[in-house]
Formats: structure tokens, C-alpha cells, sequence
């Protein structure tokens, strides 16, 4: 099998939360590139459009669904407009998520729930959607959740969210072991630091010196995660299930030493 028969994502129907920009839009961009439809989830619908738009030109297939993760009726209502599209939805890559900073001492009840609603709580629902539409259809699939090297490592002015992150890592281990036997692979994705739209300023400014951090001497870009993904959803990755890929150019292994 070659290559390019391994990462082939013909017939395979994905679903991308927080496809608006950043690493989401990247995300769809890259499954679009090898053949699957995607559906592209988030509250920008302005955003949605042009990603849209893009992917056509390229001659790929996606539709846009504007809904915010937290929301549930929205959930069902992407889902169904997968359906009527394209068919099942076969690869659910949850990205969507939000950040804060802050000491803890100082963090709002309002502030802790609205990271940990959507960067955890939404995370199990959209899969547990996924996961049951999947069975319904008779279909075999994969489940990407995006995590975060804070899920494993803790910074200062973070804890709602490096809270919420770690949790991603143990619900991906648990839905991979209820899954595995029907045929659902759930796995995550551990970025370290990597430069999008919403942290360029900081990063290229007052964060540049984080760099001194990571064996690598640099910063990660969005197709830094184009491998780990296109792994985890197809052939490739096929014998995978229960996994956190750590994409952060070896700032944990540095921290360990």
C-alpha cells in the first residue's frame, strides 16, 4: 500500500468544531485535501463562509454550520446537516476551545464554567453524539480530541484550563476503551505552543522568549499538526486507540529532564 492509499480519506464524512480559523480551519482544510467531506462547526458564520468557499475552490466538498459547542439543540442540528449532506459522520476532530489567564485565587465561578463547558464538557457530548450516530449508521470511525501539553504540565494562570485539558486526555482513554470493540477510535492530540491567528501578537512580542523553552528553538505552525492528524483518522492510524500524540517540538521532554 503506498502512501497516499494509506492517509486516503475518500468516503469519510468529518466534522470539525472551531473550524473558523486557527488550527480548526486548518484541520479542515487538510482532511478536505485528502478526500473527506467536512463539515465545518463554529460561531463565526462570516468565517465559515470563506473556509467554505476555499475548500470548493479546491475541489473539495464541506458545508458550514454555524453553532457554539456548549449548545446543545445546535449539536443535534449540525449533526443532522452532516447527514443530509454528505451521510455519517465517520472522523469527529473536537477542536473547538477557548483560554483564559489569571491567578486561580482570582477566577470567577462565570470564567471557570464557560472553560470547562467548552473545553471539556462540550468535548464528551459532541463525541458521545459522534460515537452513538456512528453505531446507528453501522459505521467504523475516529474521534480526535485536541488536548494540550498543559493537560499534562501546569503554568501558572492557567487552571481552568490546564484542568479542563488534562480531562480531555482521560475522557479520550475512556471512550477509547468503551469504543474500541465497535469499531471507534478515540484519540487526542497534545500541542504544545503553536502561532495562529489569536496569539501571533503575543507570541512574535512579549511571549518570544518562551521559545528558550523548546529543544526545537522554535515556535510550532498549524501544519506542524497536519502528520498527528492525518494519522489518527485513517489507515495509518488504524491499530491506534486511547493515544495522546505530544506535537511540542520537545518542551515536555525538557521539562522532564
Amino acid at each position: 500500500m503506498t502512501a497516499a492509499q494509506l492517509f486516503d480519506l475518500s468516503g469519510q464524512v468529518a466534522l470539525v468544531t472551531g473550524a473558523s480559523s486557527g488550527l480548526g480551519a486548518r484541520f479542515a482544510e487538510v482532511l478536505a485535501e485528502n478526500g473527506a467531506a467536512v463539515v465545518l462547526v463554529a460561531r463565526r458564520a462570516d468565517r465559515l463562509g470563506a473556509l467554505k468557499t476555499r475548500i470548493d475552490k479546491s475541489g473539495g466538498r464541506a458545508v458550514a454550520v454555524e453553532a457554539d459547542v456548549r449548545d446543545h439543540a445546535a449539536m443535534l442540528r449540525a449533526f443532522d446537516a452532516a447527514e443530509r449532506a454528505f451521510g455519517a459522520v465517520t472522523i469527529l476532530v473536537n477542536n473547538a476551545g477557548v483560554a483564559h489567564s489569571g491567578r486561580a485565587i482570582e477566577l470567577s465561578e462565570e470564567e471557570w464554567r464557560r472553560v470547562l463547558s467548552t473545553n471539556l464538557d462540550a468535548v464528551f457530548y459532541w463525541a458521545q453524539e459522534a460515537a452513538r450516530r456512528m453505531l446507528a449508521a453501522g459505521k467504523h470511525g475516529a474521534i480526535v480530541n485536541i488536548a494540550s501539553v498543559l493537560g499534562l504540565n501546569v503554568d501558572k494562570g492557567v487552571a481552568a484550563y490546564a484542568t479542563a485539558k488534562a480531562g480531555v486526555i482521560q475522557l479520550t482513554k475512556a471512550l477509547a476503551l468503551e469504543l474500541a470493540f465497535k469499531g471507534i477510535r478515540v484519540n487526542a492530540i497534545a500541542p504544545g505552543w503553536i502561532i495562529t491567528d489569536i496569539n501571533r501578537d503575543y507570541l512574535t512580542g512579549d511571549g518570544a522568549a518562551m521559545k528558550r523553552q523548546i529543544p526545537m528553538g522554535r515556535f510550532g505552525g498549524d501544519s506542524d499538526l497536519d502528520g498527528p492528524l492525518l494519522l489518527l483518522v485513517s489507515d495509518a492510524g488504524r491499530y491506534m486507540t486511547g493515544a495522546t500524540i505530544v506535537a511540542d517540538g520537545g518542551q515536555l521532554v525538557a521539562l522532564r529532564v
